[in-house]
C-alpha cells in the first residue's frame, strides 16, 4: 500500500499543577481552549473539542500520523503556558501538571465523549477532578499509583 491511512481519535486530560484553579475566568478558559484547539490542528491533530473547567482541560482529537502523543502534549502545554503568562501578570506562577491521561476513543463512541467533555462545568459540580480522573483509568483498565498521579 503506497500511502498511510489512519484514524485514531484520542480523548487528552490534564490539569493545573497541583490543580491550582487557575482558569476560573470563563472568558479566559474559553479562549484558552480556542487556543489549545489551534494548536492542535497546527500539530496535524485536528480538535473535535476543547474543553474543561477551572482546574483542567480535555480535548479531544482525530490524532495526526506523524508525531507523537508525548511530543503532541509537550507541545500543547508548553505553548499554552506561554500564552496564557503572556495574557495577564495574574498568570506568572502558571504552570500544567508534569504528566497527562489520555484514552483511544471509537468512532462509534465520538458523540459520548463530545457530549462528556461539553458537560465538564455541570459534571464538576458533583465531582472533583481526582476522582473523575480516577474514574477514568477505571473504566479505561488503566493500573495507576497515587503516588505518581498528582503533582
Amino acid at each position: 500500500m503506497p500511502q498511510s491511512l489512519s484514524v485514531v481519535y484520542i480523548h487528552l486530560v490534564f490539569s493545573t499543577k497541583d490543580r491550582r484553579p487557575f482558569l476560573r475566568d470563563k472568558p479566559t478558559r474559553d479562549a484558552l481552549h480556542s487556543y489549545l484547539g489551534g494548536v492542535s490542528k497546527q500539530l496535524d491533530c485536528p480538535p473535535i473539542l476543547v474543553g474543561g473547567v477551572e482546574d483542567h482541560v480535555h480535548l479531544l482529537a482525530r490524532f495526526g500520523r506523524t508525531i507523537t502523543q508525548a511530543e503532541w502534549v509537550k507541545e500543547l502545554k508548553r505553548v499554552s503556558n506561554l500564552w496564557l503568562k503572556e495574557r495577564s501578570r495574574d498568570y506568572a506562577d502558571f504552570e500544567w501538571q508534569g504528566g497527562y491521561a489520555d484514552f483511544s476513543v471509537s468512532q462509534s463512541n465520538l458523540e459520548q465523549v463530545k457530549d462528556y467533555i461539553a458537560g465538564q462545568e455541570e459534571h464538576h459540580r458533583k465531582i472533583g477532578f481526582q476522582d473523575e480522573l480516577r474514574a477514568l483509568l477505571r473504566k479505561h483498565e488503566i493500573e495507576w499509583d497515587e503516588k505518581y498521579v498528582w503533582d
